[in-house]
């Protein structure tokens, strides 16, 4: 498979071009520090943009939800769609209005989904996506039921079409407005988890302020 993904009329980067990037490994990596995807594709009422969870398995994105789900049984019969994630990681400030920005890296998908079918795929699917966002948890807590699994809807979006697409750094003033007095810079952005909050029907043979097993809160997305 060619590190490289193809540049299709839809992937094509045509505004600052130099900020787009079509190797895979770029476009994993960015897909590995979200957590949050927006699905773009035509309902039966119109467009739909719908945001989900979702994890990265080799060359497919993975999102889940209930088999009654209007969203996933679109994807299910093989509507066209465009996949989205967006992280945000700083405030850009300029010295003119004009020049303000954000700083970002994003990744779109185009193509097709695929249902995954065999109970031992959802599973692993399922296990994928649940170590994902709840690292250590899969061990100690109750696995999908038979019935769990059947009510469950699991789609898998080929990274095929896809192109990557970054902002990094300072601003970028016109010449002439960097003699001007005003502060100019960056403020970073990210995500972070806060205290656990414990359930008021934990077990009693759990520590109310004991946190999850093997699953220390930290910073998202990941450090790059």
């Amino acid at each position: 498979m060619s590190t490289t993904l193809p540049i299709t009329d839809r992937t094509r980067v045509r505004r600052r071009a130099e900020r787009a990037g079509y190797e895979r490994a770029e476009v994993h990596e960015i897909l590995d520090a979200g957590l949050v995807c927006h699905l773009g594709f035509l309902g039966g009422h119109g467009p739909v943009v719908l945001p989900t969870a979702y994890v990265r398995v080799g060359d497919a994105v993975i999102v889940h939800g209930s088999s009654r789900s209007g969203m996933l049984g679109a994807l299910a019969d093989g509507c066209e769609l465009c996949c989205t994630v967006t992280l945000l990681d700083g405030l850009v400030l300029a010295r003119s209005a004009f020049h303000h920005s954000v700083n970002y890296r994003s990744v779109v998908i185009f193509g097709r989904a695929e249902v995954v079918q065999a109970p031992h795929d959802k599973h692993e699917a399922l296990r994928a996506f649940f170590t994902r966002l709840y690292p250590g948890r899969w061990e100690v807590v109750r696995p999908p039921t038979d019935a769990e699994l059947k009510a469950t809807l699991i789609v898998r979006i080929p990274i095929e079409e896809a192109v990557a697409k970054r902002r990094l750094g300072a601003p970028v003033d016109d010449e002439d407005d960097y003699a001007l007095p005003v502060w100019a810079g960056v403020f970073p952005l990210t995500i972070t988890r806060g205290d656990a909050v414990a359930d008021e029907r934990l077990h009693p043979d759990v520590a109310a302020g004991e946190h999850p097993p093997a699953w220390c809160p930290g910073t998202i997305p990941a450090a790059r």
